[in-house]
């Protein structure tokens, strides 16, 4: 997949997920889906954050005001993760939490797919898109999976944290017997 294919499929499976949350049947269910949400919505954000905005910064036109703006976005995002992450099963701001983060991605992914990934397909071409894909999906295995809202979320700074907090996370993942990714 290409880097805009790869990054709709992540929104589209994560749509998924709020649906699985909905649909589960008991507290614990719940806070497994909302534990697979906070990972993957914590790589994502994480591997735009590194490798996409940064190239979309330079070819758009609007570039930087465009990503200033997906990057608040992405702090909302991560509050109400590292909340949701707080969290255990049977919490009653679970819910709530869930809902406010379903809105907040929602908005996001109309925004990205209507009209940030349009504009980066119009201006990059396939074979750096077929790259930068690879790039992303290699580098998930190695991306945070937890928020880090007070980590920088830009290069040079990004690429300097990410990699020490995603051993961090993958370490209490670990110790919390959380999926492994």
């Amino acid at each position: 997949m290409d880097a805009i294919e790869l990054l709709k499929h992540d929104h589209r499976m994560v749509e998924q997920l709020f649906r699985d949350y909905a649909a589960a049947a008991s507290s614990t269910q719940r806070r497994g889906v909302v534990e697979v949400l906070v990972r993957e919505l914590s790589k994502h954000a994480a591997l735009e954050e590194l490798m996409v905005y940064p190239l979309a910064k330079k070819v758009l036109p609007d570039g930087q005001q465009e990503i200033d703006r997906h990057l608040a976005e992405h702090m909302d995002v991560k509050k109400t993760l590292l909340a949701l992450d707080k969290l255990s099963a049977g919490d009653d701001q679970e819910d709530p939490l869930v809902a406010d983060l379903q809105r907040e991605i929602e908005e996001h992914v109309r925004e990205e797919e209507g009209e940030l990934l349009p504009q980066l397909r119009d201006a990059v071409d396939q074979q750096a898109l077929d790259e930068l894909g690879h790039e992303l999906d290699r580098a998930k295995g190695k991306a945070p999976t937890r928020p880090h809202p007070n980590a920088p979320d830009e290069p040079p700074g990004l690429a300097l944290a990410g990699p020490m907090a995603a051993i961090y996370d993958r370490l209490r993942d670990r110790m919390q017997g959380r999926p492994k990714t």
